[in-house]
């Protein structure tokens, strides 16, 4: 029988707290606690950065406490916290850290895939292009940074938890050529992810190191729309080629888009060009074509920035069908005309060397 959160709680307050006292959950450093229904446990430790020594062994100890509970199937604690200015350091000199962008080992190219705002079909897309550039041979991750509202799961048709053999790495799932790793995976379906900034930057950081990808032609980011913390921590932590912007081409997706693309340009990250989603309706009854959200606008700020306008992709029944079945269109009907646009997008990358 799974163990219940009531048993996992009577376990934490067992746990003592180093540097407030008393035990973690008393302290407050536990967040965002879930004990699924197979008794897989996951929860945050959110910590002063200048005690993580401290808090690692707090850790080790929470995760064997945990385990040696009758019916816990799994332990995932994800260490993260607030940034805290250093002192000064007045006495011998320190190795330098690595600053700025680094490069994920066996990852050779990474794209963000984002929009300035959300309903604009940025996770749909970037599930096609995923399994278009797959369909073509290169080898192509998937990391799900929508954390607030993961699709890729559903979109991949992938479910189950991923392992951790060893407690430190992440074993990703995998479906239609594609690796994935999502945040959706690691909680229940319909469970809201309640987390502040410093949680968010934590677990992003997290699924890009501590994840097992392997060896990757490209590796493309779903972010969550706007212009926040996990746009800023991918762009700050690794090394982006580039990033694809997704708009519908009415004024106001527009305008946020805009957004969205100043942001990057802040960050220093190439803008790869941008795509018209939901472009245009054709009748499945008479054929008659429709502009439902305009047309053109995308097209003129693409024009505008001098980057290319990737694809015109419809708005189209099929499309959603086979997102909400787990089985991408250009997986489900890779001959069709709604898949072409992907086909093209993905050759359009490969053609400028970055995936």
């Amino acid at each position: 029988m799974p163990a219940s959160r009531e048993a996992v709680l009577a376990v934490l307050k067992t746990v003592a707290d180093p540097v407030a006292g008393g035990d973690i959950m008393a302290s407050g450093v536990v967040r965002a606690l879930n004990v699924d229904s197979a008794g897989a446990v996951r929860f945050v430790l959110e910590i002063p950065p200048s005690h993580a020594t401290a808090y690692t062994a707090v850790k080790a100890r929470a995760e064997a406490a945990l385990k040696a509970l009758d019916g816990v199937s799994g332990v995932s604690i994800v260490l993260t916290g607030h940034s805290e200015k250093a002192p000064p350091d007045l006495g011998t000199a320190r190795k330098a850290e690595p600053q700025g962008p680094q490069k994920i080992p066996g990852i050779d190219h990474i794209i963000a895939i984002a929009s300035g705002k959300g309903g604009v079909g940025k996770s749909t897309v970037s599930a096609n292009l995923a399994c278009a550039l797959a369909q073509q041979g290169r080898r192509v991750g998937l990391l799900d940074a929508d954390v607030y509202g993961p699709s890729q799961p559903r979109m991949l048709g992938v479910s189950g938890r991923p392992a951790s053999p060893d407690g430190k790495t992440i074993l990703p799932l995998r479906n239609h050529g594609v690796t994935m790793m999502s945040i959706g995976l690691m909680t229940n379906e319909g469970q809201a992810v309640v987390w502040r900034g410093p949680m968010l930057m934590g677990a992003l950081q997290q699924m890009m190191g501590q994840v097992q990808w392997g060896a990757l032609d490209v590796l493309l980011v779903d972010l969550p729309p706007g212009t926040g913390d996990v746009q800023m921590t991918l762009s700050q932590k690794a090394q982006v080629d580039g990033a694809i912007i997704v708009s519908t081409p009415q004024d106001i997706a527009l305008l946020d888009a805009r957004k969205g693309i100043d942001m990057f340009q802040q960050l220093k990250v190439p803008i790869l060009g941008m795509i018209e989603n939901m472009s245009t309706h054709i009748c499945s009854a008479c054929g008659h074509e429709e502009h439902v959200f305009g047309h053109g606008g995308v097209a003129a700020e693409a024009a505008r920035l001098g980057v290319p306008l990737l694809a015109e992709i419809p708005l189209d029944l099929q499309i959603r069908l086979a997102s909400d079945g787990g089985a991408p269109v250009v997986v489900s009907m890779p001959d069709s005309p709604q898949a072409r646009a992907f086909h093209d997008i993905a050759a359009a990358l490969v053609a400028q060397g970055v995936a």
